[in-house]
């Protein structure tokens, strides 16, 4: 009977082993790396896969904003590039970057958006990551016309932030936001000068990036000349697929 209490024990321990090892091996750090040019909806389907994914969404575009309107060294640095339509130097975005995700400990993995932009980064990032990391580079495919029009039209609430466009998402209001009734501006880097800086920048430094995934098997192209609602389902279901 001793033996038969004994047996019981152990196989209940192995097999409560042997399902934790399982569960672990199913927790493994998930980093989805949105890739795409300026204006290709990298931040609009960031926010909503973050939601399914149950990840954060991390905006290195948020996080210079933060810093600049916080007046950090690294964000008064920042600002003079972004007005520019300048990328911003490696250093101040790893800086910034890095530093976010320790402090959070984001232990289930995470949604980049707006970083790496260069191999550099790229390289930086891989030696960040955990070995058991899986890693996802999505890219947003789209014309450069039809990026410079939404850009251009594009419109944020002084108040809460809330996005609106001259002509994919109008205000009830001219100049007012829907939701709080704060007023509306554009970007400084909204203008089609500096669109026409960012996008040459971005076929110049960030596009050697889609090589650089394609030769390590992370790399997934989803076509963003669709609708928002298209383009979100064959991404969801891309990420999920893959994971």
């Amino acid at each position: 009977m001793k033996n038969m209490i004994l047996f019981i024990a152990f196989a209940f321990l192995m097999i409560l082993a042997i399902t934790t090892y399982r569960g672990s091996k199913n927790k493994n750090e998930l980093v989805v790396i949105m890739m795409g040019p300026p204006g290709a909806g990298k931040g609009t389907h960031a926010t909503e896969l973050s939601k399914k994914l149950d990840i954060p969404h991390i905006s290195t575009g948020d996080l210079f904003r933060e810093n600049i309107k916080n007046e950090t060294a690294l964000g008064l640095k920042a600002k003079q590039l972004i007005e520019k339509g300048e990328l911003v130097p490696d250093e101040i975005v790893i800086d910034m970057l890095f530093n976010y995700i320790e402090k959070n400990g984001f232990k289930k993995g995470y949604i980049l958006d707006g970083f790496p932009r260069t191999l550099s980064q790229a390289r930086v990032l891989d030696e960040k990551l955990s070995k058991k990391a899986k890693k996802i580079a999505i890219n947003l495919n789209i014309d450069d016309s039809k990026l410079v029009d939404r850009i251009t039209g594009r419109l944020m609430c002084s108040s809460c932030g809330s996005p609106f466009h001259k002509t994919f998402m109008r205000p009830k209001v001219e100049g007012k936001c829907d939701k709080c009734n704060g007023d509306l501006y554009q970007r400084k880097d909204d203008t089609a000068e500096v669109v026409v800086n960012r996008l040459n920048a971005y076929h110049h430094d960030t596009e050697p990036l889609i090589g650089y995934y394609k030769n390590e098997n992370a790399l997934f192209d989803i076509d963003s000349n669709q609708s928002k609602e298209a383009v979100f389902e064959n991404l969801l279901e891309t990420v999920q697929k893959a994971k």
